[in-house]
Order: structure tokens, then C-alpha cells, then sequence
């Protein structure tokens, strides 16, 4: 029996990075086993991007699908717009990215080849070089978390506790009974809720370390508050709010009573952080203020602009 191709929507969601989306553009067009549809969520960016991408879907009609939003609704929003229009599509495979990843020429038949099972969830890695694009915590025993900071650190498949929208790499099965990104966190952390909704489903993580894609490492600072390693990462106050504020919102739905024996406390851990790293402090100091009451309220959308935070 003639077994049936296999099916990949590439979702890429893009705001404001022409020349970045332009080089992610041109990667997925160059693969080895090039993604079947390729879908590009414009977040009403103003730089071009349109122009451009309207030149794509000119040159390969067939293949480009391209979703230009009449406002700014996030990463978080552009994935469930994506994922939605990815199921319409009638995929077998979501490969979903933001617009700065640089898939490697095989990065997607390099997961094919991992013989991914429609239950769990895959990934490739983002790495520049050798070296871990961020600290990735594999799961090395029940419960036990071990960390990794260079690619050769990496089993060729290592189970992890959540995956980002980096190469993320979910069958429409599963999509199908947890639904789509949520796109009320705006931005941060919905793939951090996504990867555990669908743990939560009876799904595995797994990065594969064969397939990669190039992006910029992230500058994180850990430091020990209390004998507890706490990951700090500098941003500006109106995503400080919501790296804040999805935190807590991620922790109150799926992480029952660490919520305040660990969620809670983290966040003032990290407010001493901001008083004592940040030039900004106060405004800082503001944003994750706003975003504890927040999420321990649950509120959800879009709030920077309420809180005066648009710096």
C-alpha cells in the first residue's frame, strides 16, 4: 500500500522583524522536506513585512497563506489565529515559530525522522552553535529536572516539562482535544501553558537534537534568593508585566497549591531583582506590581495599556 505523504503547516506569526522574517521566510521554503502549507500571521506590522511577504506568496501561491491582523493581538493571539487556520487546512502536522527562528536546511525532516507519534508533542532546538539559545531542563527521572546549556549536552531525544513556540512541533490530533494557543496571554508563556494543557492530556515533550534552528541566545542571569536558583531575564516594563502576570496565570491553572507556596513568592523574589538590577527600578517595580494583582485575580487580554505601560 502507497504510503500517504505527510502533511506540515509551518505557522510563523510575525510583528515589525521584516528582515528576520525574511531569512525564517526563505528557510522553510529551502528545506530538505519542505512544510506542505506555510502560514504567516501579520500582527499589523508597519515595517514592510507586508510587501514582502506578499512577494512569497506571488512566487509560491500554492504553499503561502498569509494572515494580516487589523491590530496587534500578540504572539499568544497570532498562534491561535494560526493553529485555527492550520485545522482548517486539514494538516496532519503544526510547526509553529515566531519570526526570528532560522530553521537549518533538514530542521523539519529531522523530526519526521525522530518518527514522532500523534500523542506527544516534539521540538527542534534553537541554538547558535554548540551553545543552547537557553538553559533547557531535560527530565531526567520522575521529578527530577536536569539542566542543559550546550547542544552536546543532549541525548538525540530529551524529554523536557514544557516546549516553546520555537520549531514546536504538535499533531492535529492533539490540537484537536486540547484546542488552540490561548490568546488571552497576549504574549510570554503561552507556550509554557500550551506544553502543560497538553501534558495534562496524557502527552510527552521531546526535544530532537538533530533538527535544529539558529536563533539569538537569551541573556539570562540566575541568581540565588533564599536558596532557590531564580532565572532573571532584563525586560522592558510593559513586558515585564506580562512575563509577571502569565507567570501566575500559568501556576493558577495547572500548578494547584505551588501557586502560593512557589508562584507567589517567586514573583517578590523577582521584584527585589528588578529594585536591585534595574536602572528603571520603580517603573519595574510598577509593572510587576500590576502584573501580581493580575494574575492572582486572573485577569486576562490585553492590560499594558491600562496600566500606563507602553515603554
Amino acid at each position: 500500500m502507497t504510503q500517504q505523504p505527510i502533511r506540515t503547516a509551518a505557522v510563523v506569526v510575525t510583528f515589525n522583524r521584516r528582515e528576520l522574517l525574511l531569512q525564517c521566510l526563505d528557510a522553510l521554503v529551502s528545506q530538505t522536506l519542505p512544510p506542505t502549507t506555510i502560514i504567516v500571521v501579520d500582527n499589523a506590522s508597519t515595517d514592510g513585512s507586508e510587501e514582502a511577504i506578499g512577494a512569497y506568496c506571488t512566487k509560491y501561491p500554492r504553499k503561502f497563506v498569509y494572515l494580516r491582523l487589523e491590530q496587534n493581538i500578540g504572539g499568544a493571539g497570532g498562534f491561535a489565529i494560526g493553529v485555527s487556520k492550520a485545522m482548517e487546512l486539514d494538516c496532519d502536522w503544526l510547526w509553529l515559530m515566531d519570526d526570528d527562528a532560522i530553521p537549518l536546511p533538514d530542521a523539519l525532516a529531522s523530526l519526521h525522522r525522530a518518527s514522532p507519534t500523534p500523542e506527544n508533542v516534539y521540538a527542534s532546538i534553537a541554538c547558535r552553535g554548540n551553545e543552547l539559545s537557553w538553559s533547557v531542563n531535560l527530565i531526567a527521572a520522575p521529578g527530577e529536572l536536569q539542566a542543559a546549556d550546550r547542544v552536546d549536552e543532549l541525548p538525540s531525544i530529551a524529554e523536557v516539562a514544557f516546549l516553546p513556540f520555537l520549531g514546536f512541533l504538535v499533531h492535529s490530533n492533539l490540537v484537536a482535544a486540547i484546542g488552540v494557543p490561548d490568546s488571552e496571554y497576549f504574549i510570554s508563556a503561552d507556550d509554557v501553558e500550551y506544553s502543560l494543557r497538553a501534558r495534562a492530556a496524557g502527552a510527552r515533550l521531546f526535544l530532537v537534537k538533530a533538527s535544529r534552528i539558529g536563533h539569538p541566545i537569551a541573556r539570562v542571569e540566575y541568581r540565588n534568593i533564599l536558596g532557590h536558583r531564580l532565572a532573571y531575564l532584563s525586560l522592558p516594563p510593559w513586558r515585564r508585566y506580562y512575563d509577571t502576570r502569565n507567570r501566575l496565570l500559568v501556576a493558577r491553572t495547572h500548578y494547584g497549591i505551588r501557586f502560593w507556596t512557589e508562584a507567589v513568592p517567586g514573583t517578590f523574589a523577582r521584584l527585589f531583582l528588578a529594585l536591585w538590577l534595574e536602572a528603571d527600578r520603580w517603573i519595574q517595580a510598577k509593572a510587576i506590581m500590576a502584573g501580581c494583582l493580575d494574575g492572582i485575580c486572573g485577569t486576562r487580554g490585553i492590560r499594558h495599556r491600562y496600566w500606563r505601560l507602553d515603554r
